[in-house]
Formats: C-alpha cells, structure tokens, sequence
C-alpha cells in the first residue's frame, strides 16, 4: 500500500498518479488570507517535526498553497500534488483538514514534535488527487474530567490527537459526585473543598475496595481559555458540562446549602448517587452565577447541564421539593427534574447560548432548542428528532469507550459491555430501517469516555485508541467508502504509528501489554442482549 491508501479517515476520493515529490528545507508556504490560521498552524507543526523554516512565498512559487474556494463546502477541500502541493478549501476548517492529510502522507515521523535526526533529508509525498469532504457536521468525544482528573498537558495532547483525526466537538464533563474541576470566582469552596477526594473506589464499586488514595485537581479558568484557544485553533469546539441536579454532591460538599441533607463529603465511590441537588432559589441563583461564568470562558453555542440519572429518594422525602411540585402542578417530584434543567436552561438563552442535556430530559420537558445527546440506546434520540430537536447519538452499548473491548479477564478492570473495535466500526448514527425524515437534525454522534476505571492519561489512551479512531472513520467517511478488513490494513500499516508518533499508548490489535493490565481489580460484567431481553420481560 501507498501511503495514499492509508489515510484514516478514509477521504470521499483517491486518485494516483504514480511517483512521488520530494519536499525538503527548501520548501515554501503560501496562502490566501483567509486560511492563515491553517498556514501558520501547518508552519509550525511541519517545520517541528522536519526542522524546516518554511518561508512564506507567492503562490506562484509556493511548493505548499493553500487556496481558498468558496464553492467548497467550509469542511471540505481539494488536494492535488504533482509538481507542488496545492490546496483548495472552503473555509479555514477545511484548510485544515488537508493540512492533516498532507502530513498523513508525509508519514508517521511528520507527526512528531522534533526531527528524527537525519542530514539533508527529503520527504516523499505520494502524487495524488483527494477529494473530501465530512459526513457529519458534529464528530464529538465526551472526556470525563470529574471522576479522574486529566492535567492540562495531557489534555492539549488529547485534542492533538483529536485533531489529527478530524473530530471537531469535545463535550468537557466537568462537574459530579467525584470532583468539580472548574474554578468559579463567586464561589472558591468549588475547587477548594469541590476538587478533591480523601480515597477512590479501586474497579467496581460493588467491591467495596478503595485506594486510600486522595486525588484531586482543577482548571483555572485561564488554562481552561487556553484549552478553548487552542482547540479552536484545531477547529474543536469545547463543549463545557455543569452536571444538574444531580451528579452534584461534589458542589454540595464545599456549599451544603445546595442540598437537601446534611452536608456530604465529596464522593469517594462510583455509581449512581441519591444525593441530589435542592429544587430551591438558593441552588438555582448558585448555578446562575456559575453559568454566567462559564459562558465566558466557553464561546460555544451550547453549554451541556447534563440532567441524567437523578433519583427521586431526597426529593420525595423533601417538603420544599413536594411543594414546589404542587405549585407547579405536577403530579409527583419526578416533574422537577426538566423544570430545574428547564430553569437553567431559560438562563443560557439569555446569554444567547443552547442547552445540551441527556436524552433523560426527553421523559419530562425538553428546554426550547436543545441539543440531545442519546445515550440510553436509540430510543431517546429518535424521541427528540420526532419531536423537532438536534440530536447526537452516543448509545452506551455502541460508543462507551470505557466498557471492555473483548470477552474474558484479559482486560484491565472488565467493566460494561463487551464494545469491540469492529463493533465500533459498525456502529450506524441512525438505527436500520429509521430513515431520515424528522423534524429534527441528527447532527453526528459522539464517543464517551466515562474515567472511574482510567485513572491515568495513560489509561484513557489504552481506553480511547485505536476505537476512538474508528469513531472517526464512521463520522467523517461515507458509508461506500468503508469496509472493517480496509480499515484494519491501514491501521496497522501506517495509523498505529502515528499513534506511536504522537504518544498515544494505544490498546495493541492483539490484547493488552503486560504493563497495561491491572490484576486483582475487580470488574462488573455486562451482557447487552440478556439486558435486553430482561428488559423487554
């Protein structure tokens, strides 16, 4: 194979011409001035990773263009490379997108933060026509910063990776039970008493094993405006989530106020929490103010308040909780759950932002315009589309890249679902047989990566790759250009060594490294089709 036929994700067309051109320090870039951010970044990363200057030059003389065309789509682009290379996209997006295949069929070692070292070395670029463009406009991965904090290095080098792949969306779970990572100026307690735990669970917490361990840590809002720029400079946008009402017992512990008990300490286990938050003016004015400080951290259009599993054992025992139902009219406290979403909801519109909830928010009262992520299977996105809302689909059983990727105990800490790499590539947005026409836009899906058992950046690679890589296939590629055994020949003929290049400590095809595994941490073990089955009784 040529390193055209490598690419992942595989582009919409692929044309050879045989041979290849050679660059070397003396190449030259130019651009039009509405791709310079492309150019700048494309300067940067190739010149680390080869040592060279690339001075800017007429487009005529360029060895490297990036040309702007503005009957492109803003994702797609055109590359062409003969006696140069030459770019056309339609907007900055797409510039970028080239500028990532282009470094793709440069090879792995274009990838790298340094040169190789090596004197006078020329690097082949196969002569080729590319045509591409995304099949979906939203290409997302959730990371779960709240169980397990992921310091701010780790996580510029998680969007790198991102980038590289063509993803575009990185919904940030920032607030839960376990951790509150996000400094909050109004209210220091948040990060003081919210970002730190005294111990863990160690794997399931049906165990009822700890570390004995503290952990903790937190984003200054300026590294998290840091984050923002510099996923924005890769075309990502950062999707920050104040969970609500419940996965909040973190807020609560540093401002007991919020709840509707005695004052918890921050969690130490996993599971789903009774501790929810008080459906009073004191919790909703708090996260008022919280989100009127977020909002300007994040430019994105929507800001996720989460909204899923909120048991209703505090509220029934509450009597402001039952009071509040009865003025509203609702026949019990489940109602509350979408009222309180709905409340905050009302507050970002005001800042003119969307609100992205859980698919849970669909069995009350979805907010006007929300964006819906589907992760209790299917049923709850094709509810929202039905009913004329943007969708992402992220179906547990399908997309949770913290589940176990093959049978047996050979996985560290064998939890949830059996999601195979191949099951991820098979892995269709829309169920077979749903068809297309709603009132509502499925926008794209989006991986979760949930961190209760990845308690390391390293483990979260060993986690996300290489499926995180068939994420994006599915995203990006038209369905007539993917089949599993191709994707698996250009895996592991060229992408596991960008992983490598990168610094991805990649899942091997074969099972994990020794040093991957995690002996005598206890699982939980889930089974779809008997879920399923008992389900349907």
């Amino acid at each position: 194979m040529s390193a055209a036929d490598l690419l992942i994700p595989v582009p919409s067309s692929v044309e050879s011409s045989g041979g290849f051109l050679d660059l070397d320090a003396a190449t030259t870039l130019a651009a039009d001035p509405e791709l310079n951010s492309a150019r700048r970044w494309l300067a940067r990363t190739l010149g680390a990773a080869t040592g060279w200057d690339l001075f800017p030059a007429t487009k005529a003389d360029a060895r490297i263009s990036l040309l702007l065309d503005p009957v492109l789509d803003a994702e797609a682009y055109r590359l062409e490379v003969g006696t140069a290379v030459v770019i056309h996209a339609g907007g900055p997006a797409g510039a970028f997108y080239a500028a990532q295949t282009l470094l793709q069929l440069m090879g792995p070692a274009a990838l790298r933060q340094a040169p190789i070292p090596e004197t006078d070395r020329t690097w082949p670029v196969p002569k080729v026509s590319i045509q591409d463009q995304p099949r979906f406009g939203y290409r997302g991965a959730m990371l779960d910063v709240a169980r397990h904090f992921m310091p701010k290095d780790n996580l510029l080098r998680f969007i790198e990776v991102m980038a590289m792949h063509k993803l575009n969306v990185l919904h940030l779970h920032l607030t839960d039970d376990q951790g509150w990572r996000i400094q909050i100026n109004r209210y220091p307690k948040l990060t003081e008493t919210g970002a730190w735990r005294r111990e863990s669970s160690l794997g399931s917490w049906r165990a009822g094993v700890f570390d004995g361990l503290p952990h903790g840590g937190f984003y200054s809002q300026d590294d998290l405006r840091e984050v923002v720029a510099f996923a924005a400079e890769r075309h990502i946008t950062v999707i920050p989530e104040v969970d609500v009402p419940g996965h909040s017992q973190a807020a609560i512990a540093a401002y007991p106020e919020l709840g509707t008990g005695a004052a918890p300490e921050v969690w130490t286990r996993w599971g789903i929490n009774e501790t929810v938050l008080e459906v009073s003016e004191t919790s909703l004015e708090f996260y008022r103010n919280v989100l009127d400080e977020v909002v300007e951290i994040f430019p994105s259009r929507w800001i996720s308040l989460g909204g899923d599993e909120v048991p209703l054992t505090q509220w029934q025992s509450s009597a402001q909780a039952q009071a509040k139902a009865a003025e509203l009219g609702l026949p019990d406290v489940s109602g509350l759950h979408s009222w309180f979403v709905g409340q905050l909801a009302k507050h970002l519109d005001g800042h003119g932002r969307a609100t992205s909830v859980w698919d849970e928010i669909g069995d009350g009262e979805l907010p006007d315009g929300a964006l819906v992520a589907s992760w209790r299977g299917y049923e709850g996105g094709m509810s929202a589309l039905k009913s004329g809302y943007d969708v992402v689909m992220c179906p547990e059983h399908k997309l949770y890249l913290d589940h176990r990727q093959a049978n047996g105990d050979g996985e560290p800490v064998p939890v949830g679902f059996v999601i195979s790499l191949q099951d991820v590539y098979g892995f269709e947005p829309l169920p077979a047989g749903a068809g297309e026409a709603f009132p509502g836009t499925l926008l794209g899906a989006q991986a979760n990566i949930w961190t209760e058992h990845l308690d390391s950046p390293r483990r979260v690679h060993f986690a996300a790759f290489p499926r995180l890589s068939a994420v994006a296939e599915v995203l990006w590629s038209q369905p007539e250009n993917r089949d599993y055994d191709g994707f698996l020949a250009r895996l592991e003929g060229a992408h596991l060594e960008r992983l490598e290049a990168m610094g991805v400590e990649y899942r091997p095809l074969s099972g994990p490294h020794p040093w991957q595994l995690r002996p005598g941490v206890v699982g939980w073990k889930r089974d779809y089709d008997a879920e399923q089955r008992i389900a349907a009784g």
